[in-house]
């Protein structure tokens, strides 16, 4: 989550008006009906694959929260007509894949082994990677527990956070933001999913993604999130069809499964400590774009 979401690419796409960017997405739905929607079985789930393309290049896209794999359609038509095979599934807890009540069942080891089984049963052994939001830690994860699945990665949002064994990220946000920080009020179970409930689906999620507010995101127990100024109106990038998608799987799985990521962060930092791999991370070039 990232209340001021900017997103580091390599492929970017200037966009026009309101009018223009209608049409486009008028023109994109006959290519969106070309994406394959399939379940695969990996690592105890099943979980909702999109893709598009053939070929040996294959591009693994992880989407960030609250996301699904809808976040990369344009990515999905773009770079498949380039000759890539891309691949966008809902993360565990997310969307058409299972989600498992238990906050443990969503540490990176489990989330990367999702990736792995699923590599393993797309018979793909070697992928370009990109990550947005929590998509980027996990995808951090997956170079650093198996970096020979990842080709190359580029991740957006989220720097890498290397393991600090006697520190508590948990512990650390609280110190530095209180308790009203965002990742602080996801831990306790059932309280944000209540708070989530008194505002409807689709208000809900566009707030938290057109939010640009500078300051960190904190909501105090008395207001909760409805806090998050409404909107006026859509920015261009996003349509109601887009909410009203997202909106209709979150009202269906609830959001226990994507708050669960928060709650088992902790986890990651004793996860790194444990499977020590090492590998070069490089950076290459950033184009700073709104996402």
């Amino acid at each position: 989550m990232r209340m001021t979401s900017y997103i580091s690419v390599y492929i970017s796409k200037e966009r026009g008006n309101q009018g223009e960017e209608g049409a486009k997405k008028d023109s994109d739905r006959p290519a969106m009906e070309k994406i394959e929607h399939t379940t695969v079985p990996t690592n105890g789930i099943n979980m909702h694959v999109a893709s598009i393309g053939a070929g040996p290049r294959a591009i693994l896209f992880l989407h960030g929260f609250p996301e699904l794999w809808y976040s990369w359609r344009h990515q999905l038509l773009s770079l498949s007509s380039l000759g890539y095979r891309c691949i966008a599934p809902d993360l565990r807890g997310y969307g058409d894949t299972d989600c498992p009540a238990p906050a443990a069942q969503y540490s990176s080891l489990h989330i990367v082994g999702d990736l792995v089984g699923l590599l393993d049963a797309l018979e793909i052994q070697q992928v370009f990677l990109v990550g947005h939001d929590w998509g980027a830690i996990i995808a951090w994860h997956l170079c650093l527990f198996r970096p020979d699945r990842v080709k190359a990665l580029v991740n957006t949002s989220v720097p890498f956070s290397p393991r600090n064994p006697k520190a508590s990220l948990l512990a650390g946000l609280r110190a530095a933001f209180g308790d009203d920080f965002y990742m602080c009020r996801f831990q306790e179970v059932g309280e944000t999913e209540a708070d989530f409930a008194k505002v409807e689906t689709g208000k809900l999620l566009a707030k938290i993604l057109t939010s640009r507010s500078p300051k960190p995101p904190c909501f105090p127990k008395h207001v909760g999130f409805s806090a998050i100024p409404d909107l006026q109106s859509l920015p261009p990038w996003l349509t109601q069809e887009d909410i009203d998608y997202a909106a209709a799987k979150f009202d269906k799985t609830g959001f226990t499964g994507a708050l669960n990521y928060y709650r088992s962060i902790d986890l990651y930092v004793v996860e790194q400590e444990e499977i020590r791999v090492d590998f070069v991370c490089r950076s290459v070039r950033y184009v700073v774009t709104h996402f």
